[in-house]
């Protein structure tokens, strides 16, 4: 099933951003840094089909700026200015920027734009396009995924000749990774008017104008097709000449295209991976580094009452048995995650377990959690109902779900659980219209900030009714915004202190119930197609739904049988 985009690391890294700290990069060397087996150039020609299940259908929508359909789009049609890959130590890979140079107190970035790049209609790229790109997200809030205008405190972007400057109220190099590797560029000639301008949040796209190497030609409900562009900017490339997405709505039927390689890249969880899918070929491989945290989103907003109660939500983590759920519902594929929101041992330096064991949440204690239910005036004679929204044909979320429910019943927590179509959803959850929710985030990056990050800061949240970016759960606590804050001019040492005093308000706020960690679903056939991403070769992070990574994975596979 799709797994919810994850830019994150799978080694333990120390400084945030740290190839973003240097004052100047200049390079003009694309596609990234890989072993030999991997480099080009290689003939054109091939197909590759994708198999990440859905739920639903396609709406055909590619909006780089709407959350519930980008994942088609970013990557594959849009780029970035620069990637920069979470699983090699922040190695950059320039894009559609050559380069760029910080000032001295990291409050200004001067990208330099790369030159005789071409949208996918024949019209030229220029930098005043990425200047457009940014200062759209100033005129409609709803773009600015990554709240750079408020929390990165972005004062202005401007473009001269092939250089744009974007100015910060404060030092924003741990911002870097956000804008520069996570948005991607749009063209002023299509945004700038007419339907795209008027509702740049929300409009359909459904011919999206990228400058990326591969274009939608065509979409149905069913598949969408991507064809390689033609006068795409890096010469000789993409290999691959087309990609096949079906839109699958269960995962069994996604899975069996996996294991007999009618699909070559997967990005699902497999039940019995050994035997359903490896078995099956030795042409057949995983690979799925540990992430971020799926987690359950209790509604902090007083509207809803009960999970606005604190002893609710301390019940609630308190009486979760995190290992079984992970044993049982992701059969053993996803570790158990931890109340501090920090991933281990991915950010093992980071994570504060002392704390996590005080409070004790380093185990599930089901008589505390009655204890804190009475306490709010729930017990099995008067029983606590819950809703939990998920994603319909998520099977493992539904097997996680129902281990969790058995749990709680004794306790009187009586959870229903609704599945939901992928759209259905996000609007529920983007809007706070639920009582719990059960997610992944779509964003992290190379320390535990980026995703607490998004998670907590009041910056990232919106009134009930309103879309919020991505702290669904409508938590807003000022102590925690002024950590965020001072996390940029922090030292490394003094960092790791910063996210140890977050881990603390997760553990006495229980904003989030991290459940399980999440990993980077990958699984992927060798029968005609090389150059995948490998723990040996980590240049992208690999699942199918990670972007702008994915642009990556799709710019070294090729096909064999076109050599």
């Amino acid at each position: 099933m799709r797994r919810t985009r994850l830019a994150a690391v799978a080694l333990a890294i120390g400084l945030a951003a740290t190839a973003c700290t240097s004052t100047q990069r200049t390079t003009d060397k694309p596609s990234g840094s890989s072993t030999a087996a991997n480099n080009g150039p290689h003939k054109q020609g091939g197909t590759v089909t994708i198999s990440n299940e859905q739920g639903q259908t396609w709406p055909c929508q590619f909006n780089p700026f709407n959350p519930s359909v980008y994942l088609e789009s970013n990557g594959f049609v849009y780029e970035p200015l620069v990637f920069v890959n979470a699983l090699n130590n922040q190695a950059e890979t320039p894009m559609l920027a050559t380069g760029y140079q910080w000032n001295a107190d990291k409050t200004q970035i001067v990208f330099t734009v790369r030159s005789g790049v071409k949208w996918n209609d024949g019209q030229a790229f220029t930098a005043d396009d990425v200047a457009f790109t940014f200062n759209l997200m100033k005129r409609v809030p709803a773009t600015d995924t990554y709240a750079l205008w408020t929390g990165a405190g972005l004062k202005s972007v401007t473009a001269a000749g092939d250089k744009v400057t974007m100015t910060f109220k404060q030092n924003a190099q741990t911002y870097f990774f956000s804008f520069a590797d996570q948005v991607g560029i749009v063209p002023q000639h299509i945004f700038g008017s007419g339907a795209a301008a008027a509702n740049p949040a929300t409009w359909a796209d459904p011919n999206p104008v990228g400058t990326g190497p591969f274009t939608v030609s065509p979409c149905t409900p069913n598949n969408i097709q991507y064809t390689a562009n033609p006068s795409y900017w890096q010469a000789g490339k993409p290999y691959i000449q087309k990609i096949e997405y079906p839109a699958y709505l269960d995962n069994g039927p996604a899975n069996l295209d996996l294991a007999s390689g009618k699909a070559q890249w997967g990005s699902q969880f497999i039940p019995g991976i050994k035997n359903l899918y490896l078995a099956k070929s030795s042409d057949n491989h995983t690979w799925s580094p540990p992430m971020l945290n799926v987690s359950l989103w209790p509604n902090n907003d007083p509207s809803h009452k009960a999970t606005s109660t604190l002893a609710v939500r301390q019940a609630l983590a308190a009486a979760i048995d995190r290992s079984q759920v992970a044993a049982i519902g992701e059969g053993g594929q996803e570790p158990p995650a931890n109340q501090s929101g920090v991933v281990a041992p991915t950010f093992q330096n980071y994570y504060d377990s002392a704390a996590v064991a005080a409070a004790g949440y380093d185990k599930p204690d089901p008589s505390k959690a009655a204890q804190l239910l009475a306490s709010a005036g729930y017990s099995p004679s008067n029983p606590l109902k819950l809703t939990v929204i998920t994603i319909t044909g998520y099977t493992d979320w539904d097997a996680s779900l129902a281990v969790i429910k058995q749990q709680l019943k004794p306790l009187g927590i009586d959870l229903t659980i609704d599945d939901l179509a992928q759209q259905t959803f996000n609007a529920k959850l983007f809007n706070g219209n639920y009582d719990l929710a059960y997610y992944g985030l779509q964003t992290g990056g190379p320390t535990p900030y980026y995703e607490l990050r998004e998670l907590l800061a009041s910056a990232n949240t919106a009134p009930i009714g309103q879309q919020a970016n991505s702290n669904f759960e409508r938590y807003k606590n000022p102590a925690v915004d002024a950590l965020f804050a001072q996390y940029a001019t922090a030292s490394p040492d003094q960092q790791v202190g910063i996210i140890k005093q977050i881990e603390a308000s997760m553990i006495n706020d229980v904003p989030v119930i991290p459940i399980t960690e999440s990993v980077d679903w990958f699984q992927y056939n060798t029968k005609d197609l090389a150059g995948w991403p490998t723990p040996q070769d980590p240049y992208a992070q690999p699942a199918a739904f990670n972007f702008p990574d994915a642009e990556q994975v799709l710019l070294h596979i090729y096909s064999k049988s076109a050599q």
